[in-house]
C-alpha cells in the first residue's frame, strides 16, 4: 500500500510538472530602438514615450484602437448636443490610479484643464484649444464644452497626450508614471530598459501578461543576435535592412503594415535661403523618392507629396507634384539667385531612416548645387535644439502622431511656416463635422503644402514588425504611435 501511495504521488507529480512546462508565458520583452526621455505623455513629444506607455499604463476618454477606429476607455459612453458643441461622458466607476486613489470626473477636469493652461507643456496643446470649459455634473459624469463644433474631438481625446492623470501625481509622472491602465510603471534602468508589470486592480479586462520589459536597444545591428538568441522576443518597429536575416526562420513572424509616420526633409522655412520659395522648391525637384526609400526603408516606404499616409481615406496622391528633376532645381535656384548653390547644414537624429535618408539626400542635393554638412544628434538634443529652439537648416523626421496635418497651422512649430490661406483651411476644418466637406478641406490642404514645398515630402514609415511565432495580440499597423499590449499573450 504503501509503494501505490509513492506511485500515485510520483504520477501526480508528473502530471503537475507536465502542465506547468505547457503553460503560457507571460513575460516579455520588447526591443525598442529609443530611450523616452521621460515617462509623461502629457509633457513632451517624443513618439518613444507613447510607445510605452500609451494603453498600457496611462488611458483616455477615448482610444484609438488597431484599425485606427476611436473607442471608449475610461468614458463608457457620451453624447453629443445637437450644435455639437458639448460632450457629456458617463466614465466607468470603480476605477482606480495604481497609487490606490479613486479616478472620478475631478481627475478629467483637472487633466483637461491643465493640458490646455497658458502654462502648459502639452507638446499637442492645439488638441484643446477647442474646449470653453469644463464641469463636473457628478463623480461618474463630466461635461466638455467647445468654443465651437469640433469633427475631430473625439479622436483628439484619443490621444495620448490627452491621457488621464491625478493631481496628485502628475508632477512626478516624468519619473514614476501612475496612471489607470493595466499595466503599472515597476523600474526604469536608465540607458537600458523600462518595466511595466501587471495591475491586479485593474477596473477592465485584465493583461495576459504578468510583466513586459521594454529593452533599449538603439543599435539596428544588435536587434537580430537579440532575436535569434530568445532575450528579445519581440521588436515592432524592426530596421527594415535587417528582416531578410529573419524572414525564413520558423521561429519568427514577420508582419510589414502601415504607420501614420509621415517621413520628411524638414525645412526651417523662415531662414534664408529657404524662405524663398524657389529654393524649396528646387530641393524638392532634387529628390529622388525611389532612391532614398530604397536606401533608407529596404524599398518599404511608400512615396508621399504631402502630408497624410497613403493609408487614409482621405488622401490625395500629390507624388507627381515635383518628380525628381535635376536641370528643373538647377534652374529655380538660379531664379532664386543662387547660381552657384550654397551651403546649409542637416541634423539627424538617431533611427536608421533619418541616418540613412541623410547621406541619399546630401548626395542628391550636391548634384544640384546644395552642400550639406551632415551633424548626427542625439534625440534629446534634436528635440531641444531643433523641435524646441528652431537651431537647424534641415533635418529628416518621421511624424507618427495621427492626422496631424494641421501641425503646420502652429505659429510656433519648428518649420517656421506662415501660411494664412493654409491657416483658414485648417481653421474650416476645425468648424466642420461633415465627412464629405473634411475630406475637401484636407484635399486642400494637402495641395496648399505641396505647392508651398513646406518640407520635402519622402515616404510613410512602413511598420515592420518581427516577434515570436507564439506571440499573438500585437498589432500589425500603427495608427498611432504605440505598442498596445492590452491583448498580448503566448499561445500555449
Amino acid at each position: 500500500m504503501r509503494v501505490w501511495k509513492t506511485i500515485l504521488a510520483a504520477a501526480v507529480l508528473s502530471l503537475a510538472t507536465g502542465a506547468a512546462a505547457f503553460a503560457a508565458r507571460t513575460d516579455l520583452v520588447i526591443g525598442i530602438p529609443l530611450e523616452p526621455p521621460h515617462l509623461d505623455p502629457t509633457a513632451g513629444a517624443a513618439a518613444a514615450i507613447d510607445e510605452v506607455l500609451y494603453a498600457n499604463v496611462f488611458e483616455g476618454l477615448t482610444r484609438i484602437g488597431p484599425n485606427g477606429e476611436v473607442l471608449p476607455d475610461l468614458a463608457e459612453s457620451w453624447t453629443i448636443s445637437d450644435d455639437g458643441k458639448a460632450y457629456t461622458f458617463r466614465l466607468h466607476k470603480g476605477v482606480k490610479f495604481h497609487d490606490g486613489t479613486d479616478f472620478d470626473a475631478s481627475d478629467v477636469k483637472f487633466s483637461l484643464d491643465r493640458a490646455r493652461a497658458d502654462n502648459s507643456v502639452n507638446a499637442q496643446k492645439g488638441l484643446f484649444a477647442a474646449i470653453d470649459k469644463v464641469d463636473v455634473v457628478d463623480p461618474a459624469t463630466v461635461k466638455v464644452t467647445l468654443r465651437n463644433a469640433q469633427g475631430s474631438f473625439l479622436y483628439n481625446m484619443a490621444w495620448g497626450d490627452a491621457v488621464m492623470v491625478a493631481p496628485e501625481t502628475a508632477d512626478t509622472n516624468k519619473e514614476k508614471p501612475i496612471g489607470t491602465g493595466p499595466f503599472k510603471f515597476q523600474a526604469w534602468a536608465k540607458g537600458s530598459s523600462i518595466t511595466l508589470v501587471k495591475s491586479d486592480d485593474y477596473w477592465g479586462t485584465p493583461a495576459f501578461l504578468d510583466k513586459a520589459e521594454f529593452r533599449i536597444v538603439p543599435d539596428a545591428a544588435a536587434a537580430v543576435p537579440a532575436l535569434l538568441s530568445g532575450d528579445i522576443q519581440a521588436f515592432p518597429f524592426f530596421d527594415p535592412d535587417s528582416v531578410a536575416q529573419v524572414k525564413d526562420d520558423p521561429r519568427f513572424k514577420v508582419v510589414i503594415g502601415s504607420t501614420e509616420g509621415e517621413t520628411i526633409l524638414s525645412i526651417n522655412n523662415k531662414k534664408p535661403p529657404f524662405d524663398k520659395l524657389q529654393v524649396r522648391q528646387a530641393i524638392s525637384y532634387a529628390l529622388d523618392r525611389k532612391a532614398i526609400i530604397d536606401g533608407a526603408s529596404a524599398g518599404l516606404g511608400l512615396p508621399i507629396g504631402s502630408h497624410m499616409s497613403p493609408a487614409s481615406k482621405d488622401y490625395v496622391d500629390l507624388t507627381g507634384r515635383y518628380p525628381h528633376d535635376v536641370a528643373k532645381a538647377r534652374q529655380l535656384l538660379k531664379e532664386a539667385g543662387l547660381a552657384n548653390g550654397f551651403k546649409a547644414t542637416l541634423k539627424l537624429p538617431p533611427p536608421s531612416y533619418a541616418r540613412l535618408g541623410g547621406e541619399i539626400i546630401a548626395s542628391q542635393l550636391r548634384d544640384v548645387g546644395i552642400a550639406l554638412e551632415i551633424i548626427p544628434v542625439e534625440w534629446a538634443q534634436w528635440l531641444d535644439q531643433v523641435f524646441t529652439k528652431k537651431d537647424y537648416d534641415l533635418t529628416i523626421v518621421s511624424h507618427t502622431e495621427p492626422n496631424d496635418i494641421d501641425i503646420y497651422s502652429r505659429k510656433d512649430y519648428y518649420f517656421n511656416y506662415d501660411n494664412p490661406a493654409f491657416d483658414k483651411v485648417i481653421a474650416d476644418l476645425n468648424l466642420t463635422s461633415d465627412e464629405a466637406k473634411r475630406k475637401e478641406l484636407l484635399g486642400q490642404a494637402q495641395k496648399i503644402l505641396a505647392d508651398d514645398a513646406v518640407v520635402g515630402f519622402l515616404y510613410e514609415l512602413p511598420k515592420v514588425g518581427v516577434w515570436d511565432a507564439k506571440l499573438q495580440g500585437l498589432w500589425e499597423n500603427a495608427p498611432i504611435q504605440a505598442n498596445d499590449l492590452t491583448k498580448v499573450k503566448w499561445s500555449e
